[in-house]
């Protein structure tokens, strides 16, 4: 069995190299056969012949060619996605510009309003401090009509003329204008001298304190009635007269 094997083997062998043999043989007979089939004209038909070969082509060509188009399309890809990008980023730029402009014009409108607010109600405030102000005028004022109330007798009388003498500026006090009343008039508001220089002139002196018409008239405080037996009108003429003459009523002992 081992000896037929090896007889295969060889067999298989030699009938490879017959069939590669023959296939020699047959392809220099047809290049012999081509050459001499032309006597003169040898040149003109090997050149048709070869024309009429189908002509190749190289495949490293093809791919040469292939991978410059793949790198145009993916740099104009690229070219593409870098426009695309920029335009994306102008909008959202310009969305951005937007909501900023947005967001700070509502920062200036909601800043306005606070201002108002802080206005309306300051101004809120400064009226109801004038208000305030004015009714604690209208308490003081009711308070001093209340307080202006006299008794009508020589110890209002005076009370009052010196109420309106401190109003006035004019200086004196209770018992300076209480002495100098009793020994004129002895609080007689409607007394009249009918018997010194005076009366002799024509001008007697008359009321609380004896004050002759050219100087009542002369005296006189605003405010105060013009009738000179009126007590007030008669004590604040002779005050500020004496005022003017002796610095206050307050000096005058005697006659003045």
């Amino acid at each position: 069995m081992p000896k037929n094997t090896k007889l295969r083997d060889r067999g298989r062998a030699l009938a490879k190299n017959h069939k590669i043999a023959l296939a020699g043989v047959a392809t220099l007979g047809a290049v012999s056969l081509a050459f001499s089939a032309v006597p003169s004209g040898g040149q003109t038909t090997t050149i048709d012949a070869a024309s009429a070969a189908p002509v190749t082509y190289s495949s490293e060509r093809v791919k040469d060619v292939r991978a410059s188009v793949t790198d145009q399309l993916a740099v104009a890809s690229v070219k593409v996605e870098a426009i695309e990008a920029k335009k994306k980023a102008a909008v959202e730029a310009a969305a951005k510009k937007k909501a900023a402009a947005a967001q700070a014009a509502a920062a200036k409108k909601a800043a306005a309003e606070r201002k108002a607010a802080a206005e309306r109600k300051a101004e809120l405030v400064r009226q109801a401090k004038e208000a305030a102000s004015r009714s604690a005028q209208r308490v003081q004022v009711q308070q001093v009509a209340a307080k202006a109330t006299y008794a009508n007798n020589l110890d209002g009388w005076i009370r009052q003329s010196l109420d309106i003498m401190k109003s006035k500026g004019i200086p004196g006090s209770y018992n300076g204008l209480h002495r100098n009343i009793m020994r004129e008039s002895s609080g007689n508001p409607n007394a009249i001298n009918n018997w010194d220089i005076n009366a002799v002139n024509g001008v007697p002196s008359k009321g609380l304190l004896q004050v002759i018409p050219p100087t009542f008239k002369a005296y006189h405080v605003p405010g105060t009635s013009w009738n000179i037996y009126d007590p007030v009108a008669n004590i604040t003429a002779a005050a500020n007269y004496a005022a003017d003459k002796y610095g206050s009523i307050d000096n005058v002992f005697g006659a003045y």
